[in-house]
């Protein structure tokens, strides 16, 4: 049996709406292939829209049997989870 390959996707400085596709396409490939860290650092500001495809993307995973984390979120990212009341469900993937 191959090995499943790990992946880290970097999200931009905007994730907006006009950013969702291309992020979604490639969260779709690689929670399909293994293990996903999605690097937050350097995010500015995040769209509603996008904490929930993270989330979404996060079960997926995990319905995979593959682990998914966000690593390194920075203030911004922070702020809009807690805003939005989703610190409980991102606790459990959230690194950093």
């Amino acid at each position: 049996m191959a090995q499943a390959r790990s992946k880290t996707i970097a999200l931009p400085a905007i994730v907006d709406l006009d950013a969702l596709d291309p992020i979604r396409d490639e969260l779709v490939d690689a929670i399909e292939s293994g293990p996903v860290t999605v690097s937050g650092a350097a995010i500015e500001r995040v769209a509603t829209n996008a904490l929930f495809m993270l989330l979404s993307a996060a079960e997926t995973a995990r319905r995979n049997n593959f682990a998914f984390s966000v690593s390194a979120p920075s203030e911004a990212f922070r702020l809009a989870v807690s805003r939005l009341g989703l610190g409980a469900s991102f606790a459990a993937i959230m690194e950093g």
